[in-house]
């Protein structure tokens, strides 16, 4: 087969590797809380009654920000209902996603968790059916250090030091005719503009995410932003973007292929903001923050309405195969692509629900297939994104017509001279030759080649059987005279590291 190939260079470099990028979402949906990161019977349950198990994961995945408590339920949701003694806490019918909410665990337990995580909370505030008044009061609780009645609380709550959270939600995809107090652009525009005003006079530190479409099909994908944007420009950091992809009917190649979506959709939010953004006169450019991504089968969905009311019901619980994590290495070479907008991403969710991380109640917890991506390149993503002009063969798509066969993102770390290369191979058939021209580095050696394939792509790992598809030793690479040559087995994700070689 002819060869895909590129050129990298130290000069030409996108952007640097902004660590947000490897974000997860945690939200009180399913599982992905009560016995996912939290089941205080559980034999490894910490005094806070959080998985210790469930921490060790998610310290090996590796995420950097985690969005918290939605999603879809916190545009029904009272913060203040999650805060102080546990036994006082009402027992709420949650409307997102009818199930039973205790409130066992809150902003103060949730603050903690992250803490000992590793992970920068991003907090979404309730503009469904609140506003103003409450996204000020949930931030005072956060972030004020003493002397209100706010602060103060949470300092009797056992919280003496502010949370000190900076990244905020101006709500969740309020133009979802399933939101709960779904809003028109300019409802949601207005009041997404004025709350943000209110949560700069209580923090003037905070960075604040407009909510942007619920995905590109939706029908008012594009006006929504235009309208939005209108209002809140000046007043947001960022404009939020949400999307999620499965294989329809058995078609593969499309499926592989579907980060040219999600390619086309941040291009289209990134080029409205731009023509808002002049339009006002404005001089500043707003980031994305892709919020919600992932592989997510929704046509196994019952909805929302046909759920009875339950606590902590297995939900979305999707088992992700070879191909799924295949793409979800796709969506984050993506991700890295859009370096110099995009500088926020949380793949959703993190335990349970659509998640890179399982668990039986009261027992195991192991790696799902889309585990493996996600941790190497958030293990080794560093320094600055390099430009990456592939050329070679491409295939035909039903849904995007030829598309190539090579997606690829690379990363140099100048700090160890490191360059690591992030590929799949979206072809079904037959292995990919791969040649790249490294210019500008000095000297450099295959430290690491990992491949994440398998003859059966739609092999999964299972709580009998967990490591049925990691990464393994490559064997089909090498650098020579100022070249990495590789070859990519079908239905693959690959990492090459390369790095300066050792002193003599």
């Amino acid at each position: 087969m002819q060869p895909a190939s590129f050129v990298l260079d130290p000069s030409f470099a996108l952007a640097p590797v902004d660590r947000r990028v490897f974000g997860t979402f945690v939200e009180h949906m399913g599982r992905c809380v009560y016995t996912g990161i939290h089941e205080p019977e559980h034999p490894s349950a910490d005094a806070d009654g959080f998985r210790r198990d469930v921490l060790d994961l998610v310290r090996e995945l590796g995420p950097t920000v985690v969005r918290y408590p939605g999603g879809n339920f916190v545009s029904s949701y009272r913060w203040e209902d999650g805060v102080g003694p546990v036994d006082e806490r009402p027992v709420r019918l949650e409307l997102a996603w009818r199930a039973i909410e205790p409130n066992t665990v809150g902003l103060d337990e949730f603050a903690g968790w992250a803490q000992r995580a590793g992970l920068e909370p991003m907090m979404a505030v309730n503009l469904g059916t609140r506003g103003i008044q409450e996204a000020c009061d949930v931030l005072e609780y956060a972030n004020h250090p003493s002397g209100t009645y706010w602060s103060d609380l949470r300092i009797a709550n056992g919280a003496k030091e502010p949370h000190g959270i900076k990244l905020w939600c101006l709500g969740n995809e309020l133009d979802g005719p399933w939101q709960v107090g779904r809003k028109t652009p300019d409802e949601y525009g207005r009041l997404a503009a004025e709350t943000a005003k209110a949560m700069r006079l209580v923090d003037p530190s905070v960075e604040l995410v407009a909510v942007g479409s619920s995905h590109s099909q939706m029908p008012t994908f594009g006006t929504w932003e235009d309208r939005v944007l209108e209002h809140t420009y000046e007043h947001v950091d960022y404009v939020s973007m949400h999307a999620y992809y499965e294989e329809l009917v058995g078609d593969l190649g499309t499926f592989l292929a579907t980060a040219v979506d999600m390619d086309a959709f941040i291009d289209a939010v990134i080029s409205t903001s731009d023509a808002v953004g002049a339009r006002l006169r404005q001089r500043k450019r707003l980031k994305v923050a892709f919020d919600e991504w992932n592989v997510w089968y929704q046509r196994r969905f019952v909805g929302a309405p046909n759920l009875d009311w339950q606590y902590a019901r297995p939900l979305i619980e999707d088992r992700f195969n070879v191909a799924d994590a295949v793409v979800v290495g796709s969506f984050l070479v993506t991700l890295l692509n859009h370096a110099e907008r995009l500088t926020v991403a949380c793949q959703a969710q993190l335990v349970n629900v659509i998640a890179p991380i399982m668990t039986e109640p009261g027992g195991r917890a192991w790696r799902q297939t889309i585990f493996h991506p996600f941790a190497q390149a958030s293990r080794l993503a560093r320094g600055q994104v390099l430009r990456v002009e592939a050329h070679g063969p491409t295939y035909a798509t039903a849904a995007y017509g030829e598309v190539p066969l090579l997606h690829a993102t690379a990363t140099h770390d100048p700090a160890t001279g490191e360059v690591v290369v992030l590929a799949v191979n979206r072809g079904t058939e037959e292995p990919l030759p791969l040649e790249v021209a490294l210019h500008g580095f000095g000297p450099l050696v295959l430290a690491e080649h990992s491949v994440l394939a398998d003859d059966d792509p739609y092999a999964v790992n299972t709580a009998d059987d967990p490591d049925r598809v990691v990464p393994r030793e490559g064997r089909d690479a090498r650098v020579l005279d100022g070249r990495l040559e590789a070859l990519l087995p079908p239905v693959s994700w690959n990492v090459l590291r390369l790095a300066p070689p050792p002193r003599s």
